[in-house]
């Protein structure tokens, strides 16, 4: 008897570690997808000053990302967990360019400031000026 618990035991432990795993990999797969479907992809929250900091980098430069708001999706607490294996962070906003990962909300003002952005988007940046209030304005033109 003691037996049959514990090979019960076992694959129901073992059924419900697949179950995880089928999990994990159905939202990795859609963090992958999405990162190969779009140019710009931003996974963010919301409520996030970092997350919109981030956002309004795009902003000034016309482009928009493609935004996924984990905290308005049932699976946004699984799709982050898959960021967090997939590049090592848990935290938002994490940004991609063409496949690329960028970072977070520093990264992308840094290398916005330095002009890696606009050469990943293929934007000649002409001129930045940082203003004030800590923002920056861009005159940019396409490179075809």
């Amino acid at each position: 008897m003691a037996v049959k618990i514990l090979l019960a035991s076992i694959l129901l432990i073992t059924a419900s570690l697949c179950w995880v795993s089928s999990a994990d990999s159905t939202e990795a797969a859609f963090v992958k997808k999405t990162i190969s479907s779009h140019k710009i992809v931003i996974f963010s929250k919301s409520y996030c000053p970092y997350c919109k900091k981030a956002k309004s980098v795009f902003k000034e430069l016309n482009q928009v990302p493609f935004v996924v708001e984990l905290d308005e999706r049932d699976d946004g607490w699984n799709i982050q967990d898959a960021l967090s294996e997939i590049v090592g962070r848990r935290t938002v906003p994490q940004v991609f360019i063409n496949g690329k990962h960028i970072g977070g909300s520093d990264d992308t003002v840094e290398a916005y400031q330095n002009g890696n952005l606009a050469k990943l988007l293929g934007i000649e940046v002409e001129s930045i000026h940082t203003l004030a209030s800590g923002s920056c304005e861009v005159v940019f033109q396409h490179v075809f």
